[in-house]
């Protein structure tokens, strides 16, 4: 069975568009057939594999609205496929106001890719709106990056209870395929907070190893290459590794 796995927080800044690049590329290399599907209106991700998102006439948003219409897939971008967002994706809230079972409509679109996929990743935007309910409607799994930074850690609590809602009214089948610290320095309260987040979660899901923060992440981004491309050596690989290993053991 295709995972489909969103990667959510309600919160900006957490590095999750980067996750779920590297990841999907990660789980190419382990030869897995990965589709990558953007829900951010900023269109990042797209950005990211290489795509000029205002150039797109074609994005979810067309086949969210129109389900007679084909996903616009852009196949093998560094052995990925990629299914684009930009701006449009933004006013998708109010055209699905008056449609039956809005919720499901992504579900019901990537219903037609579970043959020919092992893992979809869904990128999330940064807050709860529908854009996220109909991803974590249509996911399997949620994979949750957290910031090791105080705030990001007090969220903790808001997160957890939008994962549970989410359980109770939309997808009752939705597993957490772990936490990910991301942005993580060897400062003190990095280390506390680290701490913190592996005491209060490692009981409902794996805390993964931390991802530390990096300039190279953001130049891999700017080149629009995963960090196992443009830095084939980078000391962070091993952890993304790790995680795209932990997912096949879900």
């Amino acid at each position: 069975m295709t995972k489909i796995i969103a990667t959510f927080n309600q919160a900006g800044g957490v590095a999750k568009t980067t996750l779920v690049q590297n990841l999907g590329y990660h789980l190419h290399l382990n030869k897995h057939p990965t589709l990558l599907v953007d829900m951010d209106p900023q269109g990042s991700l797209t950005t990211f594999m290489g795509l000029e998102p205002h150039e797109l006439e074609e994005t979810i948003s067309n086949s969210i609205l129109h389900e007679e219409i084909p996903l616009p897939i852009h196949l093998n971008l560094h052995g990925c496929d990629l299914i684009p967002a930009n701006i449009t994706l933004s006013a998708v809230e109010l055209q699905l106001a008056s449609v039956m079972a809005r919720e499901v409509r992504l579900k019901q679109v990537l219903q037609s890719l579970s043959s020919t996929y092992d893992y979809i990743l869904i990128d999330c935007p940064p807050s709860l709106g529908i854009l996220s309910i109909l991803s974590l409607a249509a996911a399997t799994h949620v994979l949750v990056p957290i910031q090791t930074h105080f705030k990001a850690f007090k969220g903790t609590e808001l997160l957890l209870d939008t994962i549970k809602q989410i359980r109770k009214h939309v997808n009752p089948q939705l597993a957490i395929a772990g936490f990910v610290p991301t942005l993580f320095t060897n400062a003190n309260q990095d280390k506390s907070i680290l701490e913190a987040l592996e005491q209060q979660l490692s009981s409902l899901a794996k805390v993964y190893p931390a991802i530390p923060r990096a300039t190279a992440f953001a130049d891999a981004a700017m080149n629009r290459q995963p960090l196992a491309i443009y830095s084939p050596k980078h000391p962070s690989l091993d952890v993304l590794n790790k995680i795209a290993q932990g997912m096949d053991r879900l």
